[in-house]
This record gives structure tokens, sequence and C-alpha cells, in this order.
């Protein structure tokens, strides 16, 4: 595997591969790995010929008081991860690589950023859609691998692809959860044991809120928030929000429909923000 720190040599490599004709897929993280973004690694090698990981710890999707500054910084756990699992390439750039002096452009995908998490996350996905576009832009990918717990992130990837008309396919590879249900999150190293126990109320929120939608014909998403709301707080967890919208638009529903996902952030603790989501009546 090669790590590569400079985006001119990472972009003159997926040209080379591209002459060749051969398929390339690109999957972001910002490092602290687990079993999830191995998977995802898993299924870019089913799908290409070549795999790119980048490791970035991306500043400008930080805001004030996040854990930008603590955020764990295990690279060479991280790259050996990678390497097992054949990549061909990591990209690890610097910051200054990817901000130079004076960095002014921006990316935002408007409509879909302003719910859910970007309600209390207001410059979040405008930081991601503009290091994404830069990635793509570096390193040309016929495919890029996103995990579907960053739900909403998933959905603004695709509507940026669509309408900067990028040649890439986007795939949401599912999510991977613990034993007891809890999804896999690099924020998961940061609970405590208490925190660890009481961070399983979100996936048993889903799992109440999939048993009621599969017993009613007729089921209000209002009912489903309540629902939700009732189990985070029995747990001793800070609902931030609990909504119920389409699996394509982000448009919430008002009745509960075979395209309905429940998504939820929640606050463990005084500093843990977790977030997680399926569809009610997959």
């Amino acid at each position: 595997m090669k790590v590569i720190r400079s985006s001119r040599e990472m972009y003159e490599l997926s040209a080379r591969w591209k002459k060749t004709a051969q398929v390339i897929s690109l999957v972001p993280t910002m490092g602290c790995l687990h079993e999830g973004h191995l998977s995802l690694i898993r299924h870019a090698r089913e799908v290409s010929d070549k795999i790119i990981v980048s490791l970035f710890v991306n500043p400008i999707q930080f805001g004030q008081n996040e854990d930008f500054d603590s955020y764990p910084d295990q690279f060479e756990r991280d790259s050996g991860l990678i390497e097992a699992e054949g990549s061909d390439a990591l990209f690890y750039p610097p910051p200054e690589e990817m901000y130079t002096e004076n960095f002014q452009t921006s990316v935002k995908v408007k409509t879909l950023s302003q719910g859910m998490c970007g309600i209390d996350r207001p410059d979040h996905f405008g930081g991601v859609a503009t290091v994404v576009t830069k990635l793509f832009n570096i390193t040309s990918p016929d495919i890029a691998v996103f995990g579907k717990k960053d739900f909403q992130q998933l959905i603004i990837i695709k509507r940026l692809v669509k309408d900067l008309s990028y040649n890439i396919e986007i795939i949401g590879a599912p999510i991977v959860r613990e034993k007891d249900g809890l999804a896999m999150s690099s924020r998961n190293v940061y609970l405590d044991s208490a925190g660890r126990k009481c961070a399983l109320c979100l996936y048993q929120a889903i799992q109440a809120s999939k048993k009621i939608s599969h017993s009613r014909d007729e089921l209000s998403a209002e009912q489903i928030i309540e629902e939700t709301k009732k189990i985070v707080t029995q747990a001793g967890g800070q609902l931030e929000y609990a909504v119920v919208v389409n699996e394509f638009t982000l448009v919430p529903d008002n009745f509960v429909n075979n395209n309905s996902v429940l998504a939820l952030a929640v606050k463990i603790g005084d500093s843990v923000r977790l977030i997680d989501n399926s569809k009610l009546r997959s």
C-alpha cells in the first residue's frame, strides 16, 4: 500500500490507473477506524480494481466546542488496518495540503443540510460537502463508499454528485453494530461504562419503533417520535432530535410508509453525541 501525502501525487497515481481502465473506489475516513470502516473497504474491494482510502480529520466540519482538538489520532494503527484490508493507496494529507493559506471556497447543499444534524451543527455539512468535493477532484474515483449510519450525510453526498455532474457511483454500505446493537462509531471510545449502557437507548428506540410499525397498518410519525423520546429519556440520554423522514429526500413523513426512516441523535452524558437510523418497515 502506498501512503500519499501530496494531492498532486494522488491525482497522478489515479490518472495512471485510469489509463489502464481500472475501476477506482474511494473510501473517505477520518481515522480512529472500527469494523464499520473496514466493512466499507471490503465492499469497495468487491466492486473495484483499485481502492483509495483517505484519512483526514477535516477541521471545517467541526463547530465550536466540538471535539476536533481531541479527536483520536491513531495513524499507525489505522494505516495497518487499512493495508491489511487490501487498500492500494492511503491518502493522508496534512491540513495545509487541503486548505491552503487564505482558503475561501465552500460547497453547500442547501435544503438537505438544514434539518436533523444541521439544526445544532449549522456549518457541519458545508464542511463535509467541501472536503468531499476536494477528495473527489483529487482521487478521481469511479465509486465512493459511505456508511449508512451517517444517513443525512449520505443523502447530501448523493445530491452533491447529481448537482455537480460527477460521474461517480455513491454506494451506501449497511450499518455495522456491536453484538448488543450499538452502532459502531469512532466516538464510542469516549463512553464510560455508564455511558455505554445508556447509549443502547438509540438501538432500543429503533427496535421498539420498528415493532410498532410492523404491527399497525396506519401509524403516525408523531407516535414513533413520542415512543423514541420515552425510551431515550428513561435511559438517561438527552434527545437532540428524532424524525421520521423519506429515505430518498429527507422530507418528513406524517405517517409511516415503506420508505420511512427513523433517524435520531442523542447526547450521552456531558459530551458524547451519537446518531443512528433505520428504515421502519425493512
